[in-house]
Order: C-alpha cells, then structure tokens, then sequence
C-alpha cells in the first residue's frame, strides 16, 4: 500500500502527472479500491470488468496492474486492450459486462494519465464521478479498507469489438451515398485514429488524414479541440484540399469538432442542432438535452420538429445521467461531446459523424450554408474569468442576478438570464478556478454588445479575462 494523493480524484475521473502522481503502486489500491466499491454496489464478487487503454506511453504498465489486480479480487476481467473511450462504453453496454475501466488522460497533455469507471445498469452506463460513488472510491483508499486478494479471477482478452461497434453504428444510421465527399480528420496521433480508419475502410467518402500515427507524446499538438490554436492545421488543410469538411477528435475519442469548406469551425450547438432534427424526423415527439451555456439553436429545431426539449448542467457525467432519468433520445454538450440513449447515454463519436456525413451529401450544399440554414442564434464563444481571492463567485452571481433581474433566470448551472433577444449565463468551472462566461442573440452585433456590457463588469470586479 502507498500513500495517494487525493487531488487526483477529479468531478468525473481520475487524473494525474505519471510516475509523480499516479504509478503502478498507486493504479494496484486504485484498482483495488475500485474493485471494493464495485463489489459492494453490486453485491458479489465475480464482477465482469471490461479494461481498454490509451496510447500515452505510461498506459501499457498501468493497464498490466490494473488487469493483474482485478483478478486477484476475483474479477472476470476482459481485456479488450489498446481502444477509443466510447468503444469501452459500447462493449460494457452491448455484451451486458457489469463494468469497465478505462486508463486515458484523454485531452490532457503527455505527461498525464487517468482512469475512468462505469457500471453497467440495465441498459444505462453509470459514469463514476463524485455525483456517483467516486467519494466512496476515495474514502476506501484513504481507510485503506480493501477487498481481500482472492482465487478465481481471469483475464480473458477480446477482439473484434470495434468492428462490431462500426456494425451497429452502420445499421442505426445508415449511410446514404456519401462518394465524392473529402473529409479531413485530425485525431492528434491519439485514440480517434483506430475508429476513423476503420469506419472510413466501410464507406466511400475520401479521407485525408491528419496526425495519424498513434503517439503518446503528442508531437504535433495537444489533443484538445476546444483549444483553437489545435485546430489551425485542420483549418488549412480543410482549405488546402478543398474538402467538404474537417473534423477533429479529443485524446480518447469521446469529442469531436466540426470544421465547415471554408476553414471556420463550427459550434458545437449547431451539430446537435442537425442531429436532433435527423433524429426527431426518425422518433417524432422524443426528447433531446441541450446543455445550459448556448439553448436557443437547439430549442428551435427541437420545437420546429414537434420534439421535447430538456436542458442539463454541464459535465458528461452528469449528462449521461440525464438522458438515463428522463430517457433522452439525444443530448449535446458545447465542448463536442454527443451522447445517445441507444449507447447506454454515452458518447458514440461514430454516429455523430455518420449523421454528419449524411446531411451534408445529401442535402448538396456547402456544409456551412446547411449550418447557416439552421442557425437562429450566434453564439460569443466562451470568456474564462480568474477571480482574486477577496472577491467570491456568490458576489458575482448576485450582482449579474440583480443587475439582470428583469430577465427570466434560471439556476440550473449557477446563473442563465434570459431576454426575447439574448441570453447569457454565467457558472462556475468544474475543473479549473475561473467562471465562465457565453452570451448568444439574435444578431452578431447585440451579442458583442451585451458580452462587452457583462465582461467590463467583472473587469471592475476584479476579474480578469484568462485566455
């Protein structure tokens, strides 16, 4: 047993700088830990655990003890290797395994790695994060109050799971003719390579691949799409090559990112926006979630297509758990991550770029003028704000609450203030010290207003706008 710093245990999944914070000494109670709190909610120990891995060079080693480790518990564990996030989420779901685990760091840069947890619950996937049994996790680390190491564990190892996830993917959206479309990918040398290839042998759209040789180190940039200084080469190459379209994948392929013909990058709230409306014309009157920073894009197509609409704070794991309770159809979250009730509510990067695919050759338009068409709101892009330590995010809140008290509120995710023409909202990040700020209208020029309007306020407050 050794000693674990805790900071590691993250809203969502555990994450930390290899071998400082997070080696095989500190994977083996981990994984014990993990196997305890498994065993407990799930009142047995013959626990059918799927364990995938990324490409980071510290994933190997770690993944061998977490193997070893469960089946000294007395798991079934089966090892289904080097694979994309969402395929260890498909495999848990599809084969009825109890759990899975998989060890990514998934965007954060090279010298990180990390664990995430699911458990199985009928048709749903459970996210373990600290709204879910990752305090439970913690605590039987801190009281070191293991399982005992038992006989009669395994390690089975199983292939072929990709292609069957590309199977089901083609069979729920089924590719219309897609020849003569010219896709560009930027998977960062990470985890979306393995599907991409694969789903592209299966179809006849060209593609032009970027950064695809699997490298932990991340030579040419970090895989982060949010960070738009990593989607500059996506951008020229799209241009360059006179593609229909560009597409960049997060580090364990749970995210992708959209680039239109002319090299812009495209909201997220704009492809769950096409989406919804692809699905609401298969499963009319169903109910789509859209997360609380940008609605109104969504909300028009949703209400358009006679669908119900749903909003959801901001987390996956969180959103996962939405579309579980209340049977979501499909939700979509403004950092790239899509989810699917038809995945257990997980993330299927797959299917969002087959709906893609499909809209853009059928409708026979530059994929901007199908945005463009859909669009009724303009987003400002996110503000990141670092507070000085005199002044609290409560404060804040108030201030916007009072000054902005006309508006409709909602607190579903700190503050939402919404006008006929406008709304912003304002919350508190879930994994970094800043507030965030997003304002969208009707038009460019009231957008930039109102941000300028919000931002020269907590400017005077302290705030300072953090890039």
């Amino acid at each position: 047993m050794t000693d674990i710093d805790t900071s590691i245990f993250k809203t969502y999944d555990i994450r930390g700088i290899y071998p400082d914070q997070l080696n095989e000494d500190v994977m083996e109670d981990i994984t014990r830990a993990i196997f305890t709190f498994m065993s407990r909610k799930l009142k047995k120990t013959d626990i059918s655990i799927v364990l995938g891995h990324d490409m980071r060079l510290s994933s190997p080693a770690l993944h061998k003890i977490a193997a070893e480790t469960l089946q000294k518990c007395g798991a079934r564990v089966i090892d289904i290797g080097l694979i994309a996030t969402p395929t260890m989420y498909f495999t848990v779901k599809n084969d009825e395994y109890d759990a899975g685990i998989q060890i990514s760091a998934s965007h954060n840069p090279k010298e990180y790695n990390g664990i995430k947890i699911v458990v199985r619950n009928g048709d749903s996937i459970i996210k373990i994060g600290k709204n879910a049994g990752m305090n439970n996790i913690i605590s039987i680390v801190e009281n070191k109050a293991f399982s005992d190491y038992i006989e009669g564990g395994s390690i089975t190892k199983q292939e072929g799971i990709l292609k069957e996830e590309i199977d089901q993917a083609l069979f729920a959206v089924p590719i219309g003719n897609v020849q003569g479309l010219k896709v560009v990918v930027d998977p960062a040398n990470a985890m979306g390579i393995l599907p991409i290839t694969d789903l592209f042998e299966r179809i006849d759209a060209t593609l032009i691949p970027m950064n695809f040789e699997l490298d932990g180190t991340f030579p040419v940039h970090q895989a982060d799409p949010l960070q738009h200084k990593t989607l500059r080469g996506l951008q020229d190459k799209v241009k360059e090559t006179h593609a229909n379209l560009g597409i960049a994948i997060d580090g364990d392929a749970d995210r992708a990112m959209f680039i239109d013909e002319r090299g812009e990058i495209v909201p997220a709230t704009l492809i769950t926006t096409l989406i919804a409306g692809e699905m609401l014309k298969e499963n009319p009157g169903s109910r789509i979630l859209v997360d609380i920073r940008y609605i109104k894009n969504v909300e028009d197509m949703v209400k358009k297509m006679g669908g119900e609409v749903g909003y959801t704070k901001i987390g996956h794991a969180l959103i996962t758990e939405q579309v579980n309770n209340e049977g979501a159809l499909f939700a979509g979250e403004s950092s790239g991550h899509y989810y699917f009730k038809s995945m257990g509510g997980c993330e299927s990067t797959i299917r969002v770029i087959l709906y893609v695919l499909n809209v853009v050759s059928r409708e026979k338009k530059p994929f901007s003028k199908i945005l463009e068409e859909i669009s009724t709101s303009v987003e400002s892009g996110e503000f990141n704000f670092l507070l000085p330590e005199a002044v609290s995010t409560i404060d804040i809140i108030s201030e916007l609450e009072y000054r902005y008290s006309d508006g409709e509120l909602s607190k579903l995710d700190g503050i939402a203030i919404s006008y006929p023409e406008w709304r912003f909202s304002v919350r508190t990040s879930n994994t970094e010290p800043l507030i965030r700020l997003n304002v969208e209208g009707t038009s460019k020029d009231l957008v930039m207003k109102k941000a300028d309007e919000i931002k020269e306020m907590l400017t005077k407050r302290g705030a300072k706008l953090h890039e």
